[in-house]
């Protein structure tokens, strides 16, 4: 069996695939101080109830964007899965992706992820907004390289900052108002977030749309992702598919792209 660890910013998700299919699914706040000793004893409780054990798991893979959790993540999987695991950005892992950065090792391990899942599963061109701690505009030229893209903050950041700043505005939830007018200061605070990054996505995918393909032809294919991606895929109609499980499926192609080499 294979666990697939996705470390971003605010959470953590481990997958449990045997074969292609997923047998276990856990999610815990990153937390970049916890050892391998404390992922442990959290995960493992959480396997048996599954029925799952630590001499099940005969592979690894991770993509962690925090680098002292990366340090603590690998040392799980080899002191207490017995396996060392694969971590996107490490060269001799192979992605099956062209990256066409000034420079590539620049790229976040969650964007390349998402670029090869994307690409397995929709037309390119593509882009792939992804609503974590940052929102992403992740970019997939026609021919399959991944080309770069947008970072924005994410929504849950643009809030905690405006009521860390602004002594009266309190801390309100992501919703969606049912007018674009607040009536209340939270009503107008969740507009604000709301309706703003709506307004936000559609314009930069416009943008983008336009230099990725000017004419029009082929089709640029816009796929949301993360936490927030199915709240605002129905605000507007310029977003064609909400796959929440975009993220792990990549991990899970890429292992499989490098398994004869684990």
């Amino acid at each position: 069996m294979l666990l697939a660890i996705d470390a971003g910013n605010t959470n953590t998700v481990f997958a449990i695939y045997d074969g292609d299919t997923k047998v276990g699914q856990w999610r815990m706040a990153t937390d970049a101080s916890k050892t391998a000793d404390d992922y442990a004893v959290w995960l493992i409780s959480l396997m048996a109830l599954r029925d799952l054990k630590p001499a099940d798991i005969t592979g690894g893979i991770l993509a962690c964007v925090v680098p002292p959790a990366t340090f603590h993540l690998s040392r799980l999987f080899r002191l207490h899965f017995n396996c060392v695991p694969l971590i996107v950005g490490d060269p001799e892992v192979d992605l099956g992706l062209e990256v066409r950065l000034e420079t590539p090792r620049e790229a976040g391990a969650d964007r390349l992820v998402n670029a090869v899942s994307a690409r397995d599963s929709y037309p390119c061109p593509l882009i792939v907004l992804d609503f974590g701690t940052a929102t992403n505009f992740d970019v997939v030229n026609a021919d399959g390289s991944f080309a770069g893209g947008v970072i924005a903050p994410g929504p849950n950041l643009a809030l905690d900052a405006l009521h860390r700043v602004a002594a009266q505005l309190p801390k309100v939830q992501i919703v969606r108002p049912p007018t674009v007018v607040g009536r209340t200061t939270v009503g107008a605070m969740q507009s604000g977030i709301f309706w703003g990054y709506v307004g936000m996505i559609e314009g930069l995918v416009e943008r983008i749309k336009a230099e990725l393909s000017p004419t029009g032809d082929p089709r640029v294919t816009v796929v949301t992702t993360g936490g927030l991606g199915s709240l605002f895929r129905h605000a507007t109609t310029i977003i064609d598919h909400s796959d929440p499980e975009l993220t792990m499926r990549g991990l899970l192609l890429i292992y499989n792209r490098n398994r004869q080499t684990v």
